[in-house]
């Protein structure tokens, strides 16, 4: 077994401080004997206007918050998970997710695919696409220290296509780094994360913005890790403070056990396979 810990922080426009947040998490995590670091979506910034994030996004190799996680992960000999901005065409940034290994390298990239278009009723008006390019691919599943690990990230959450596509390519980790709102956080959070995980039979990692960004948005918060039976076995809560880490053990022997002694046999001969 290996231990993963999964982050939580509040960023805002204030990049230094974001990743002075997350050079607090590493130091956490180090601390607990975790051979990873899950920091949750949009963790170099979070901005107040379309705008701003766009004045904002770097490339990763001009990114002080970048740069700055690199060498984090390299004088810490820790892998670390983390949602990004990266510079796009046509006034657009891109929602990325990259895997920094433990010598400080990027090898994994994945740009989110489905983007957070909604209107809700009392709540936010957001809408992701008017300054996001979405991705056009599922990143294959990966080795790390903790497992088999397939990228997703936040909205992705509700189409459960795509963790079913990173399971047939044998994901034994899935995850899910995330800035919810807090209407949508309380309907459904939780309970998507569980439902990805039974009915993948993987463990779930869901790194999550916590507390107010800016006098517009707040985000719900509440990371957790939900284990292949789908019982959540570490959880942060939704009031931020300062920067926290939760851990888990990742059992790739319970796991092994629950996709063997429940097979999952779909009948790909009456309907598509994903």
């Amino acid at each position: 077994m290996a231990i993963a810990a999964v982050g939580q922080l509040c960023s805002t426009a204030n990049i230094a401080s974001n990743l002075a947040q997350c050079q607090t998490l590493v130091r956490k995590a180090v601390a607990a004997g975790a051979k990873a670091l899950f920091l949750p979506e949009a963790s170099d910034y979070i901005s107040s206007t379309a705008a701003e994030s766009i004045s904002l996004a770097r490339s990763v190799q001009d990114s002080e918050f970048v740069i700055g996680l690199q060498k984090e992960a390299r004088e810490a000999n820790l892998h670390i998970n983390v949602g990004i901005h990266e510079p796009a065409q046509g006034d657009k940034v891109k929602n990325t997710l990259v895997w920094i290994n433990d010598k400080g390298d990027i090898t994994q990239r994945y740009q989110k695919v489905h983007l957070f278009d909604v209107d809700i009723k009392g709540g936010p008006v957001l809408k992701e696409s008017a300054s996001v390019e979405k991705g056009i691919g599922i990143l294959p599943p990966f080795e790390t220290p903790v497992g088999r690990v397939g990228l997703s990230i936040c909205f992705d959450l509700r189409f459960p296509e795509i963790s079913l596509a990173l399971k047939r390519q044998n994901a034994q980790i899935i995850t899910y780094p995330s800035a919810f709102t807090v209407p949508t956080g309380n309907a459904h959070w939780e309970s998507l994360l569980r439902a990805r995980a039974i009915e993948t039979q993987s463990y779930v990692i869901a790194a999550a913005q916590a507390g107010p960004h800016n006098e517009k948005r707040r985000s719900y918060g509440h990371s957790m890790i939900v284990n292949p039976w789908g019982e959540v076995v570490a959880k942060l809560g939704e009031d931020y403070q300062e920067p926290q880490i939760a851990t888990a053990d990742i059992d790739l022997d319970l796991l092994a056990k629950i996709r063997r002694e429940m097979p999952l046999l779909r009948r790909n001969d009456i309907y598509p396979e994903v």
